[in-house]
């Protein structure tokens, strides 16, 4: 007998919140558990393939303590997507840095095979210092 849907919603979904206390606990290798190998990434105009993509934005240099709010979660089926908010320590000021994003993951054979994402990164740029307050003309 097969998992009802609810059933599949429901594990796909706690997969995908264990993918994000990743960033909160940097264990990047629990990603093994959780990510596809090859998984297919997504997002700010780029398109990449493997595990290290995911991993890498863990490990961001310069940002640390990370704190991971999920703000709406939605699973049916093989896909959840996710509104979060990620709060770092900024390692130069000490001040906490808030990024939103919104995340769309394709799960097969409990594993994050794909997902689509844009994160608010000239915001947590420009609370950082680091770009204009105002985005200069085109």
């Amino acid at each position: 007998m097969s998992d009802s849907a609810e059933a599949i919603s429901k594990r796909n979904a706690e997969l995908v919140r264990r993918y994000l206390r990743v960033f909160e606990t940097k264990q990047v290798a629990e990603f093994e558990e959780l990510v596809d190998e090859d998984v297919l990434v997504h997002g700010a105009g780029l398109h990449r393939q493997g595990r290290h993509y995911p991993e890498g934005s863990v490990l961001t240099p310069g940002l640390s303590n990370c704190r991971v709010q999920v703000d709406d979660l939605f699973a049916a089926g093989d896909r959840v997507t996710v509104a979060f908010t990620l709060t770092y320590t900024h390692d130069r000021s000490g001040r906490d840095l808030t990024m939103t994003g919104v995340k769309s993951y394709r799960l097969r054979n409990g594993r994050i095979v794909e997902f689509w994402g844009e994160t608010d990164l000239y915001g947590l740029l420009r609370q950082a210092g680091l770009v204009p307050d105002q985005i200069p003309p085109f």
